[in-house]
């Protein structure tokens, strides 16, 4: 399937799941970007099939996606939250799309493994997951030696797709996908119908009931699974236990102050924010505080427009697709400073006030720029009183990711891989730009890659290969971004692999 097929088949299916088509292609556009990034020339081909002209159109597309690679998009994030019964399919068209990127420009490992996260992302499994890989018409060359091994692991997840229509899935980020109770539909007959009498029309079938929502105590279970982040835990426990009070005292009519609910959350890259944002959506919308309970996540170039007066009306469009859920803002300060940011800035506060009994608003960054953002602004000032810090993980909390992260991919680590991990750990420099999590996904992605090429010339691998990563699979941090630069092949065999811009590794 080529990537304008992928395409259509995703603006297909929003426009049946009740979604803005080209809301949905725009979204699936960034995805295969940034699945694309490694891949050299992948900018020509990415704009012969969407319809783009310039490189720059494909580096904006792709500093959008990269979030898409650990998270849900927007539309498949409104489509989970709201239990639709179209939220395994546009998954599965979602995951379609990053396989399509994947053979953008030349082929490359890299890119697989980025298709590989992204797609488990938008299936609402742990980043690192496999992706549903579907066949293709044969090309020679060596990336096809690989792919097929990233295909035969991809069975599990195929697997899990086909049952999602009777299971439901909960999204926990460091855990992978978690089956639960299936949910209860309509009892199949007792005995099979008579050869002979014809099936009923599937018109006339019953719809399968919407999934129920996820309850306030199966979200804080799940933020008590995440590694780490103790302090940050008991706050947002604080929140929600506060936040129901208030809700019960005024059902009951009591008076009560009015406690915002905005956040500000303090942090480096990495740390958790958009994940905790995530689950503080969730279960602002278990509370009853917001109708639908999605995250729409953003940054100063999806606010901000290249005029005086588009601002304005840029960031009315994205409080819009917000409003019923959380509006999450990374690296807000980044607004300041200049007169587009503060137009924008003047408009959110106002949206803010409009839409204040059904808009919650996250605004993230470094902690020093973010208290002196908030400190510029009165009206932003006024709005948000809660900040929640995020520490940087130890080194014990980042191996423990990795390992949630590759157990989710149906990975085993091999002997010596968390030593060698630790290794890596110890000559990296920490400071605040140091990734994080997002560094560990790194590391994992490219070792996904450099295990499907240590597997190429493995005519029948056995399952346990299929899973097994060693040591030697990590690259050291300076080959991270460009994991097979070193190996014994010819260079002239080895796919060549660009450097993906420092948005990617800074956000």
């Amino acid at each position: 399937m080529t990537l304008k097929e992928a395409l259509d088949a995703l603006s297909a299916l929003a426009t049946t799941a009740g979604i803005d088509p080209a809301v949905a292609r725009a979204e699936g556009e960034s995805l295969a970007a940034t699945v694309a990034g490694p891949a050299r020339g992948a900018y020509v081909d990415w704009c012969a099939e969407t319809g783009h002209g310039t490189a720059e159109d494909f580096t904006t597309a792709a500093s959008r996606g990269r979030r898409y690679r650990v998270a849900q998009t927007p539309a498949m994030a409104s489509l989970a939250s709201s239990g639709s019964a179209h939220a395994a399919a546009y998954a599965q068209a979602l995951s379609d799309v990053a396989l399509a990127g994947s053979f953008l420009g030349e082929e490359n490992a890299r890119s697989i493994g980025n298709a590989a996260t992204a797609a488990a992302a938008q299936l609402g499994g742990s980043p690192g997951q496999v992706a549903p890989m579907t066949t293709r018409e044969h090309v020679p060359g060596v990336a096809d030696h690989f792919l097929q091994q990233v295909m035969e692991q991809s069975r599990i997840v195929r697997d899990k797709l086909a049952a999602l229509e009777g299971t439901q899935i909960v999204r926990d980020p460091g855990a992978g996908l978690v089956e639960t109770d299936p949910i209860q539909t309509a009892p199949p007959p007792e005995t099979p119908a008579a050869p002979e009498a014809p099936k009923a029309p599937k018109a006339e079938e019953p719809q399968e009931p919407e999934k129920p929502a996820t309850s306030v105590e199966e979200l804080l279970a799940e933020l008590d699974d995440l590694v780490g982040l103790t302090d940050v835990k008991a706050e947002i426990h604080r929140q929600a236990a506060v936040l129901r009070v208030e809700g019960l005292r005024a059902k009951a009519g009591l008076e009560g102050l009015t406690i915002t609910r905005h956040l500000i959350f303090n942090g480096n890259p990495g740390t958790g924010k958009t994940t905790v944002a995530r689950l503080v959506a969730g279960i602002y919308r278990a509370l009853g505080l917001l109708s639908k309970g999605q995250l729409v996540e953003v940054d100063r170039s999806e606010l901000v427009a290249g005029y005086l007066g588009q601002t304005a009306m840029k960031t009315a469009d994205i409080v819009k697709s917000a409003i019923g859920g959380v509006l999450f803002i990374d690296e807000a300060y980044s607004l300041a400073g200049d007169q587009y940011g503060q137009e924008a800035i003047d408009t959110l506060v106002k949206e803010m006030e409009d839409h204040r009994g059904d808009l919650v608003v996250i605004v993230a960054g470094y902690p020093l720029p973010m208290a002196v953002f908030i400190g510029q602004n009165p009206g932003l000032e006024s709005r948000f009183r809660t900040e929640i810090n995020f520490p940087d993980y130890t080194d014990d909390e980042l191996v423990a990711i990795f390992d949630v992260m590759a157990t989710g991919a149906q990975y085993d680590a091999g002997e010596g891989v968390q030593d060698r991990l630790r290794e890596l750990l110890s000559q990296v420099e920490r400071g605040p730009s140091f990734g994080n999590a997002r560094y560990v996904r790194n590391v994992l992605e490219a070792a996904i890659g450099r295990h499907a090429w240590r597997l190429r010339e493995v005519d029948a691998p056995t399952l346990e290969q299929l899973r097994l990563l060693l040591a030697e699979d990590l690259a050291p941090p300076a080959e991270v971004v460009e994991p097979f630069t070193e190996m014994e092949e010819p260079v002239s065999d080895v796919p060549d692999v660009q450097t993906e811009s420092a948005a990617e590794e800074q956000s």
